[in-house]
């Protein structure tokens, strides 16, 4: 569409008749008009924010120039993942989808760790990660604008999750350093034989906390010579993922957030008050002083609900064969009705430094694909897409397909909150008041007020880096 307006703008500089000058100038209009109405629909390109200033016209990116030849394609993620596991996702689709590729999958591991591998030379060309992680890598200066590419390629962004794809226009000042291509949510697992044990009635979707709360004061006790526990709460998560779209750091003041008293809620309600029964807190004393998560879910087995990551069925499903468990969607709070967590999406990114940046992008368009997400949502990973279709396949050639796993869908997710470069190096000050205030050694004002002077002096050091 901008080339027929370029070749307009031309024809109309250079005609001498009056007459032809008029309807060339009127066809400038419509095409500048159906130019304007089509850009954002054909790419579903968000609204750009921040940058500020007057606009600038938008240049016409260079056409996309794909390899028929061979070509390697280094990726890379700071998970961890195993070459099994990637190729299980991703690998073995890209593979036969494009023959001339040759995918090198680089494992996060000893020697191989991210500022390893850049400081030895080696040029990553596609980078993925989650939200929270993705964060990290901004330090080592890879992120690229994708959106000419997105444009050049005709890449189609509206069908996917939109609070995902906000989430990086706000994270990269209105530009696009990554691509949503999986997604995440929280649920409330819950194990069936300890509910059954106390009779206490099993939870369903559509739970407040406060709700959950009350089964979990029954559910904690000491019988049978075991500590039995109701509830733990995701924690390193949970700082990336807050119903309320808390920020870690106050977009306004460039200061900790931990002010606000939506922070001091959070932090009551989810590990404040499970730990208040008697029992609780004489057993986070045998295991440092920790919040009981997964060990004490699936080996343990003596809690009685965990709010953990949706992928958890998926990533623990060989753990998870011993318990009798089933999951509901994660509680809300009483005055935000239907609001779930914030999504945790994994971002697929074309690097500053590639030399393939279209086959890279080629890769990417493909694998947000409704071929692609639809078997990632079969298999239990949760899609990028919005689609109906593709939320309802969720899970039905897992091994779990009959539990309730279309409870990661029962809620709508929060808006993501404004994440900035400096969030993972205060992680640690907003972790501790989850501990202090579980384990009852501080009072939670206390806890806040200190974490956020510990916030304050680490965010001036990174300021100054």
């Amino acid at each position: 569409m901008h080339l027929v307006q370029k070749r307009n703008q031309s024809g109309v500089t250079f005609m001498k008749k009056r007459m032809t000058t008029a309807i060339l100038s009127l066809a400038l209009l419509a095409a500048g008009c159906s130019s304007s109405a089509g850009t954002g629909t054909s790419t579903g390109e968000a609204p750009k924010t921040g940058g500020g200033g007057s606009e600038k016209k938008a240049e016409q990116p260079a056409a996309a120039k794909v390899s028929s030849e061979p070509v390697e394609l280094v990726v890379f993620s700071s998970s961890g993942d195993s070459l099994e596991s990637f190729n299980e996702r991703f690998g073995n689709a890209i593979a036969k989808k494009f023959p001339n590729y040759k995918i090198n999958y680089i494992r996060n591991e000893k020697g191989k760790t991210l500022p390893e591998l850049l400081a030895a030379g080696q040029v990553i060309d596609i980078y993925f990660d989650s939200i929270r992680v993705f964060i990290g890598s901004l330090q080592y200066d890879m992120q690229l604008d994708m959106d000419d590419l997105v444009k050049s390629h005709n890449v189609d962004l509206s069908n996917l999750e939109p609070t995902a794809l906000d989430g990086m226009r706000k994270l990269s000042g209105g530009k696009l350093w990554g691509i949503p291509v999986t997604n995440s949510n929280m649920a409330l697992y819950y194990n069936k034989d300890i509910f059954n044990k106390f009779g206490v009635p099993l939870p369903k979707d559509g739970m407040t906390w406060d709700e959950v709360l009350d089964l979990s004061k029954k559910l904690t006790r000491f019988e049978d010579g075991k500590q039995f526990l109701g509830l733990g709460v995701a924690t390193t998560q949970m700082l990336s993922m807050t119903q309320q779209s808390l920020p870690i750091v106050d977009p306004k003041s460039g200061k900790s957030s931990l002010s606000d008293d939506r922070w001091k809620k959070m932090y009551s309600t989810l590990y404040e008050e499970p730990a208040k029964p008697q029992g609780y807190r004489e057993y986070m004393k045998t295991i440092k002083g920790n919040i009981p998560n997964v060990d004490e879910f699936h080996n343990k087995q003596n809690l009685g609900m965990l709010v953990y990551l949706s992928s958890y069925f998926q990533v623990n499903a060989k753990e998870l064969k011993g318990v009798n468990w089933d999951m509901v969607s994660v509680p809300t709070f009483k005055d935000m009705p239907g609001v779930g967590v914030q999504p945790y999406p994994g971002y697929f990114s074309v690097t500053k430094q590639s030399k393939h940046k279209d086959d890279a992008m080629e890769v990417i368009k493909y694998l947000i694909s409704d071929e692609v997400q639809m078997q990632l949502s079969k298999t239990g990973t949760m899609s990028a897409l919005k689609t109906d279709a593709v939320k309802k396949a969720f899970g039905e050639q897992s091994e779990y397909k009959d539990h309730n796993l279309k409870a990661v869908y029962f809620n709508k997710f929060a808006e993501m909150s404004q994440k900035t470069k400096y969030d993972n190096a205060l992680q640690d000050a907003y972790f501790a008041p989850m501990k202090q205030v579980a384990s009852g050694d501080v009072d939670i004002n206390t806890a806040l007020r200190q974490a956020e002077e510990v916030a304050n002096k680490k965010l001036d050091e990174e300021k100054k880096k």
